[in-house]
């Protein structure tokens, strides 16, 4: 028997085209003769698109962009809810969400497969949510007592009413260099380097284009090292991996476009080093309370001092993403992977079904 999964990409999201070529090589991996795949895409609009299920594999985006004459509505997911008895239960084993950024990776879509009652892999509501916000995902790991990079944070209204005073805020807190980044997006979208005031300011502008709050962290000298943590309640961490950007710093283009990057994999890292960062990535997973997956991004500067930058509740699974890498060089092959993450999502489904909701 197959079980049915119901592939949920695309979105309303300035990560639009990074989830889209998630899905296409999520496709290439997936055992047809172990699953039936359903292909559900949400237009740059927001609309649900249900394809026809895939009996053999996609050679290109453009065959993933579906448009129905109606929109889906997200309750057609678990048509068996919102039918009488006697009509078809047609709804699905699991759901894959391969989303990025806001309206997907934030909690929304979690929070409507939960009301759904349908199995998902990845993290739920509320690690989803506060990994998506970079500064409540801070404020964890402070009461977490994780080592970060000093940060402050604005919201686009207070940085309205006094330009001045945000700007002098960064410079006597952080200093220059800096980071500014938009608290809720990923994949490097928005994000500029600063070394002086005039990149600070052009820098708060381009951020604020893509979310209402911002975060500002401090500039440090270090290596930028990875690891990925796989499963529920008792998580596993991948070997280490290292990003040597070409540039400044690793963003979207070198990320997703040009390849303008070097990955290190594993890591040249001590075992000391090593067992630090797998004792600080699994802590970070459990005080979010993640489930399924996460990547976790750590700053080792030379004095051998770790720093958390933040954890990816959904990270890519690109030609150039370092999560299946990192479980590739552990010795979990990609297809082994996905298989992974749905037997993961049914197990956290499965132990929630158990949890009693009435008083009687």
């Amino acid at each position: 028997m197959k079980t049915k999964i119901g592939l949920l990409y695309g979105g309303k999201s300035a990560e639009h085209e990074v989830s889209m070529q998630t899905a296409m090589a999520v496709l290439k991996a997936l055992d047809l003769e172990k699953f039936e795949i359903h292909p559900l895409y949400i237009s740059k609009d927001g609309q649900w698109n249900k394809g026809p299920q895939l009996t053999g594999p996609v050679t290109s985006v453009k065959e993933l962009e579906f448009s129905n004459k109606e929109a889906l509505p997200p309750t057609a997911l678990a048509p068996a809810m919102f039918q009488t008895a006697k009509e078809e239960k047609s709804s699905f084993d699991v759901i894959f969400p391969l989303l990025h950024g806001p309206n997907g990776e934030d909690g929304t879509v979690q929070g409507l497969l939960e009301l759904l009652n349908l199995p998902y892999v990845g993290n739920g509501v509320l690690s989803s949510s506060a990994g998506m916000d970079k500064v409540i995902m801070k404020n964890i790991f402070a009461q977490a007592g994780l080592p970060q990079v000093k940060y402050v944070w604005f919201i686009r209204s207070e940085w309205e009413k006094d330009k001045e005073e945000a700007y002098q805020k960064v410079e006597s807190e952080l200093g220059y260099p800096c980071f500014v980044k938009p608290a809720n997006l990923g994949s490097s979208v928005g994000i500029s380097k600063c070394t002086n005031r005039a990149e600070l300011e052009t820098a708060f502008a381009e951020a604020f284009k893509f979310d209402r709050k911002i975060i500002i962290e401090e500039g440090v000298v270090a290596r930028e090292i990875e690891a990925g943590v796989l499963g529920n309640d008792h998580p596993e961490c991948s070997v280490a991996g290292e990003i040597v950007p070409k540039k400044d710093f690793y963003d979207y283009k070198a990320k997703y476009q040009d390849g303008e990057t070097a990955l290190i994999i594993p890591a040249e890292i001590t075992e000391s080093e090593y067992s630090e960062l797998k004792e600080m990535a699994i802590r970070a997973f459990k005080a979010l309370d993640c489930s399924g997956l996460v990547r976790a991004d750590f700053f080792l500067t030379r004095e051998g001092k770790w720093y958390i930058n933040e954890v990816n509740t959904m990270p890519g699974f690109t030609p150039f993403s370092m999560f299946p890498l990192l479980w590739k060089h552990t010795g979990v092959e990609y297809p082994q992977l996905i298989e992974r993450l749905v037997n993961l999502a049914i197990e956290r489904h499965t132990e929630k079904q158990n949890i009693k909701y009435t008083m009687e």
